[in-house]
């Protein structure tokens, strides 16, 4: 009988780094010798149920010494033969399995601003139960492809982040900004709900490796550009000097590379106007005029002035200056400015000359109201 001992039935090279490897022929020769590596379970499966175990060693396939087979003697073969799958199940960690993708469209509760978190790193895969591995996912999967499981537990795996990182920043108990703060607590979340998940088919994921939660590039920069913005306009004290700094660093800019660009001339002009609007006032000068349409005065409109000397009241005049306008009539006797069309002076109620500009008989020059000699000719004027 020691011809039948010749067939040893092993895990070859090329299928030690799987989870599940199987026996490719279900023609298994009795007293063949099958051999299990310490960090593997050898099981005979008929039917989608598990018959029998193996654990580590050396193994004669006979149902003499296992009398579980006696249940798949191949009654054809003269029994010979065991008709069964046989299946190589590894116990030990597999690490650095990949995982990540796009978790979710989120608000920040601080900023206030929808970003999309995303994340990628790797974890380990490990067989909790054997059985229950092979009996749960026999059919729905390919066993002795090792990518079909590892990719099926990432999409559990990532499934899980998703819900627990959205719950916990939704709550405000992780900040979007700074989640690698939050790795320890992340990782003991996703593990339990991923484990759960797991367990009915005899999988575990033990821990996670290296792994990173990300904004999307375009949002990352919105956020560091919206934290810049609010540091500085506290440090500057209002948004429109912080805005006219930025400005006038545009219109740095635009000088620097105004030549050859269209853009360069339009940044310096609104950097220099920004400058002009945020500078204050010089002392004496009056309201700056609205640099647009948008722009409203905020100081009251002045009255207009009439051009007195400095010192000179509203209602008089000093001796010898001309009136500012002929509307107004002045007293020759005080040189009390009156209001248009009064015939009388209100001061000294002196009767007031006729509120018109009389020509010189002389020359016929134009003469002022309160003339008395012609400045052409010298010819005293006469009331008209």
């Amino acid at each position: 009988m020691a011809w039948f001992e010749r067939e040893f039935i092993a895990v070859p090279e090329t299928g030690k780094k799987q989870l599940v490897y199987k026996w490719p022929d279900m023609n298994i020769r009795r007293y063949s010798r099958a051999i299990v590596n310490a960090d593997q379970t050898a099981l005979f499966v008929k039917s989608g149920h598990v018959l029998g175990a193996l654990g580590p060693g050396r193994h004669r396939v006979d149902a003499d010494e296992l009398p579980v087979l006696g249940a798949l003697v191949d009654t054809l073969s003269g029994g010979n033969y065991y008709r069964a799958e046989l299946y190589f199940v590894s116990t030990r960690e597999f690490a650095g399995i990949k995982f990540g993708g796009r978790l979710a469209d989120i608000a920040d509760p601080v900023s206030e601003q929808i970003v999309t978190l995303r994340v990628f790193g790797e974890f380990a895969l490990t067989v909790r139960d054997a059985q229950q591995l092979i009996t749960s996912l026999a059919g729905s999967t390919d066993l002795h492809d090792p990518a079909g499981i590892e990719s099926w537990s990432a999409d559990l795996l990532l499934k899980s982040m998703k819900v627990a990182v959205t719950r916990e920043v939704s709550r405000g108990e992780w900040p979007v900004l700074g989640l690698s703060g939050e790795l320890p607590a992340i990782e003991r979340a996703v593990l339990e709900q991923t484990n759960t998940a797991l367990y009915e088919y005899g999988l575990r994921v033990p821990r996670l490796g290296n792994f990173d939660i990300t904004l999307a590039p375009e949002d990352a920069d919105r956020l560091k550009r919206l934290a810049k913005d609010v540091t500085y306009i506290r440090l500057a004290g209002d948004f429109r000097q912080y805005a006219a700094g930025e400005m006038a660093l545009g219109a740095g800019h635009g000088l620097a590379t105004g030549h050859g660009h269209e853009g360069g001339i339009l940044g310096a002009a609104l950097g220099i106007n920004a400058l002009q609007q945020s500078s204050p006032p010089a002392p004496g000068a009056g309201p700056a005029a609205p640099a647009s349409p948008w722009q409203h005065r905020t100081s009251p409109e002045r009255a207009p002035q009439s051009s007195l000397p400095p010192g000179a009241g509203s209602t008089e005049l000093p001796a010898g200056s001309p009136p500012s306008s002929a509307a107004a009539p002045v007293c020759t006797g005080c040189n009390t400015v009156n209001p248009e069309g009064a015939n009388f002076c209100v001061n000294c109620g002196m009767r007031l000359a006729p509120n018109r500009i009389p020509d010189c008989r002389g020359c016929g020059a134009r003469l002022l109201a309160t003339a008395k000699f012609c400045g052409s000719c010298g010819s005293p004027a006469l009331p008209g």
